[in-house]
């Protein structure tokens, strides 16, 4: 059986392609660094991380990127002997503008060499590209309305339609006329086009509804790819918006595809919400449901209805791996661990260095946590309701503006971080710097005061996550017992519902190592070792 989530943790909005035997789902990184994660399985049960393709200034740079902006919904097809990439880096969040500019990149093989971008436009996010068998391309996207009122007579007055247009791949540009094909349901708010081709039909999926607890997958056809589309009969292929004690709740935005032997699957997004408050700690995850074609020419979920399914049939042979109850990171090689990304910037070596001390991750000091340009800030996904993660770092900091440590981190709004730094009344000190959540203010609170004396030395970090409550944790390296440091404080918070609710902010929870030094000398930490421990 395939389990889902198949990509538990923040892996939103699933684009999925097959390459012979071989399947790959890319999913949007947001303001995290490098861009777009690829994973890659042969039996839609088994998946592994094989590529983050935008890795370069040439291709990304999002420093100044607000929260939750960045890379959106890629789209990943393969033609004519190339992977093709389509993605939207986002520079504008609130107000009435998004700045969302659209390229496109290719490789010869999904490991690279990536090409730099080309541009294609910046009419509205989602953009994605569809090889019709006649060999032509089709380049689509959502258009965003910048105006109060709407054009369209359904739906939501900014999500103004889904836009199709020729993309010419020896002129590199788009060409011909624009056409708006789609205005989506009455559930309003369309976007996440992918289009594909069956027995004559072009048919259109679409998210809708937001990324709360209202999205849905939607599905139209049309014999001719520029419309008019017809509406599915039920409107929506998958959703949970009418079954909120389903599992996977906030179920959306995915792609369509077909097995080697004619079985049908579709991807979509989805949500685990904790009880009681129904916030996702875990951020959008990706999930897979099986499907059947019917008499009538429409797809439907081979369970029956239109919810999600946990457990959907896999294919025949597909064995589940067993999952680690533990992976200890130490950093004895010149490259970062795979799981571990960063934020916003083209230039890591500002951050961090692995060569620099040897079998040590050297943080150096930069802006504060938090800042939207450079932010020493080395992190890796949550992927549990429940786990533990622990860290060993030297750090010497001369200033109360040095801190270092460990962090449960979403945005600059919502973390909470246990640091090392200094104080003059108690000396070398920790501190915790927690943040409410309460958008948009970001304020610092001091559960513990002003800090706890420390004697000199290398220190253990660590933080235990048990579904919303966190307690962090520390000891000389290796000695001793663990000794609890502050209150419970609430995990919850960290989670796309904290604080502005779910449409202010829609990425994910990570656990995270820091330094961040605001006197600008660029005091460095040097970390030993990182484990994440399943609960």
């Amino acid at each position: 059986m395939i389990i889902n989530p198949i990509l538990p943790g923040f892996n939103p909005d699933p684009s999925i392609c097959r390459v012979g035997e071989d399947y790959y789902i890319a999913t949007s990184t947001f303001e995290w660094y490098p861009g777009v994660q690829i994973h890659h399985s042969r039996d839609l049960v088994n998946w592994d991380l094989v590529t983050r393709p935008l890795n370069r200034a040439s291709q990304l740079d999002m420093r100044g990127n607000p929260d939750s902006c960045g890379v959106w919904a890629p789209c990943l097809s393969h033609a004519d002997g190339l992977f093709w990439l389509v993605y939207t880096d986002v520079k504008r969040f609130e107000g009435s503008f998004k700045d969302a500019h659209n390229y496109i990149v290719t490789a010869p093989a999904i490991e690279g060499p990536w090409s730099d971008p080309i541009y294609v436009n910046s009419s509205g996010f989602d953009p994605s590209l569809f090889h019709d068998d006649d060999g032509r391309k089709w380049f689509t996207n959502m258009q965003w309305n910048h105006r109060p009122e709407a054009r369209n007579t359904i739906g939501h007055a900014k999500f103004d339609g889904i836009l199709l247009q020729e993309w010419d791949p020896k002129t590199q540009k788009l060409t011909g006329p624009i056409k708006n094909i789609f205005e989506g349901s009455k559930q309003g708010l369309v976007e996440g086009p992918h289009l594909f081709k069956r027995n004559g039909w072009y048919y259109l999926t679409t998210a809708e509804g937001g990324t709360g607890y209202d999205h849905v997958v939607t599905m139209a056809r049309s014999r001719s790819i520029d419309g008019p589309y017809e509406m599915h009969p039920n409107t929506h292929l998958i959703t949970s918006k009418d079954a909120p004690d389903a599992v996977l709740q906030r179920a959306g935005h995915g792609q369509y595809v077909e097995t080697p032997d004619g079985q049908v699957y579709h991807t979509h997004l989805c949500g685990r919400p904790m009880a009681p408050k129904r916030r996702c700690t875990l951020g959008r995850e990706t999930g897979l449901q099986k499907c059947v074609w019917k008499e009538d020419g429409w797809l439907y979920l081979e369970q029956g209805g239109v919810v999600p399914a946990v457990e959907v049939p896999g294919l025949e042979g597909a064995v589940k791996r067993e999952e680690p109850v533990e992976i200890v990171r130490t950093f004895d090689s010149a490259d970062l661990p795979k799981e571990f990304q960063w934020l916003r910037t083209p230039q890591p070596e500002r951050l961090f260095s692995l060569t620099e001390r040897a079998g040590r991750l050297r943080l150096f000091g930069r802006e504060s946590i938090g800042s939207w340009f450079e932010q020493s800030l080395v992190a890796r996904r949550q992927e549990h309701h429940s786990f533990r993660a622990e860290t060993r770092l030297e750090f010497a900091p001369e200033t109360y503006q040095q801190v270092a440590g460990l962090t449960h981190y979403y945005n600059r709004y919502k973390f909470h971080a246990l640091g090392i730094s200094t104080d003059e009344q108690l000396g070398r000190s920790l501190i915790i710097l927690s943040c409410p959540g309460d958008y948009p203010s970001g304020s610092l609170e001091f559960p513990i005061g002003m800090g706890q004396s420390i004697p000199e030395g290398t220190i253990d970090l660590a933080m235990e996550i048990t579904d919303n409550d966190l307690q962090f944790f520390w000891r000389l390296a290796g000695e001793g017992e663990w000794q609890a440091i502050g209150p419970i404080l609430d995990a919850g918070v960290v989670s796309d519902e904290g604080g502005f609710g779910e449409h202010g902010s829609f990425t994910g929870a990570f656990a995270a190592m820091f330094c961040f030094d605001i006197t600008g000398q660029g005091r460095p930490a040097d970390f030993e070792r990182f484990v994440y421990r399943r609960g």
